[in-house]
């Protein structure tokens, strides 16, 4: 397990040095007044303590991508340990702390107008259809999984348990965010640590050990490439678009912006070493690759989270931490659709302070919501994975381009998102859920869209240099 001490040693390191780097870029300001102050209403915008927001953004970026995603992504070996470490650092971090900042500088407005007022309008409706679309499918994905792992435990209708999740969606979107966010979330998160760690020290303690280390071997049995599907399947843990979507509900409650690098970086960062803790998981709970496909053949990846606690904790102890490993998706789910709200009200100016506008919003909502409900997971899950990473790669977009606005050192948000710019085109052009095209030719065309984004984004930067930078949002 020395391997896995070094990954969680380098996560840690990237925080405290990197982290500060990717702040003092940003400039943050702590003598600035944040959106909580200016806007209160006590329903969206209301000041909270640091350590509270800390494990609200956690729970509300964690999903079920933050135990399963590690797991598939162990299938390819332990190169997913390596994309967890470098794409939490370099990537996913400086995405969500770019992404709560830029939200905090705009008011507390949703993803979408942050994006409209740094790259204008056409991108704005652009990134406004993308997040609406990941954010239902990230409920939906949230809610059935959760309902199949439970289901499967308790020997309770699946179709029921979702019913129940809707419910406590319905009211995670309505109610001010300090009366149930505020209160259960922060609880939850401890409890997601406690667990995470639990597992990590289970391992340990009976002898568990990482089989091979061979990064350049690919151990996938059903002989999928890494490239792109890696960067897609491990999503939370190293960067995910959905952060960027869920980020302005803390960026409405934060008191100062020093607090951006612990709430936003070091959220990612957490969940960095929590998507560690699972991927070792899986890569040492089973002989082989081929063993675990068979497990998630059978049972999907809940049945390997169902395995690894029972096995490791024991029925009641197994049974907690499932428990636990359901709620964690489920208070994402809550937030996504929270957040989809806010995103529609900031499209068509509708004030949230009283509680029948927020009813008016929520109910289409969830009239989109249970039809896709009736759809397949698999090809929710597949979707939800491509329309992740790009949103994430526009994110990062967004962020180079307000640098260079404002004059500041760039390539820590252009770098990963010409590479996420390569991995989204790349697997969109060779998935079957998009144009089929063989894998070596989709790929040259991704590496080339890379190449030609970052082409192209020098030309605007050299214009932007000439001028002087204008004020911030």
């Amino acid at each position: 397990m020395s391997f896995f001490f070094l990954c969680v040693v380098l996560l840690v390191v990237g925080y405290l040095v990197y982290g500060k780097v990717v702040e003092k870029i940003f400039g943050a300001r702590p003598e600035y007044p944040t959106p909580c102050f200016e806007y209160r209403d006590d329903c969206d915008f209301a000041p909270m303590p640091g350590w509270k927001i800390f494990f609200i953004q956690l729970l509300d970026i964690a999903g079920l991508g933050l135990i399963f995603c590690p797991i598939l992504g162990a299938l390819y070996g332990p190169s997913a340990l390596l994309w967890i470490v470098f794409g939490g650092i370099f990537a996913g971090g400086v995405h969500d702390y770019m992404s709560g900042m830029l939200s905090v500088r705009s008011k507390g407005r949703s993803i979408p107008e942050v994006v409209g007022d740094v790259m204008g309008l056409t991108a704005r409706q652009v990134v406004r259809v993308f997040s609406m679309i990941l954010l239902l499918l990230a409920a939906m994905v949230f809610a059935l999984g959760p309902a199949e792992l439970l289901g499967r435990v308790l020997g309770v209708d699946v179709r029921l348990l979702v019913a129940i999740i809707f419910l406590y969606y319905f009211l995670a979107a309505i109610l001010p965010v300090r009366t149930l966010i505020g209160r259960l979330y922060p609880i939850l998160g401890v409890l997601l640590l406690v667990m995470s760690v639990g597992v990590a020290v289970s391992l340990i303690y009976n002898g568990y050990q990482i089989p091979s280390l061979d990064f350049t071997a690919n151990t996938h049995p059903k002989d999928l490439s890494r490239w792109p599907l890696l960067f897609i399947t491990l999503s939370c843990g190293a960067i995910s678009g959905l952060h960027a979507a869920q980020s302005p509900l803390m960026a409405r409650c934060i008191r100062n912006e020093r607090s951006g690098r612990g709430v936003f970086y070091g959220a990612m960062i957490a969940e960095g070493l929590i998507s560690l803790i699972w991927a070792t998981a899986g890569l040492s709970f089973y002989d082989n690759p081929v063993a675990m496909q068979a497990v998630i053949d059978t049972a999907s990846p809940a049945g390997v989270v169902q395995a690894v606690c029972s096995s490791l904790f024991g029925p009641v102890g197994g049974f907690l931490a499932i428990f636990g490993a359901a709620a964690l998706p489920v208070a994402s789910g809550g937030a996504a659709f929270r957040s989809t709200r806010l995103i529609v009200a900031d499209a068509f100016g509708v004030p949230q302070q009283k509680a029948f506008k927020r009813l008016l919003l929520v109910g289409p909502l969830f009239v989109v919501a249970f039809f896709l409900a009736a759809q397949d997971f698999g090809v929710l899950w597949r979707y939800f994975g491509w329309f992740n990473q790009s949103l994430a790669m526009m994110a990062l977009w967004v962020s180079a381009v307000y640098l260079v606005q404002n004059h500041s050192f760039h390539w820590i948000a252009t770098m990963p998102a010409a590479f996420m710019t390569v991995v989204s085109v790349s697997f969109i052009l060779q998935a079957p859920i998009g144009f089929h095209i063989p894998a070596m030719v989709s790929n040259i065309l991704g590496v080339a869209s890379g190449l030609a984004a970052i082409v192209v984004f020098m030309m605007y930067a050299n214009r932007c240099c000439q001028s002087p930078a204008p004020s911030s949002i």
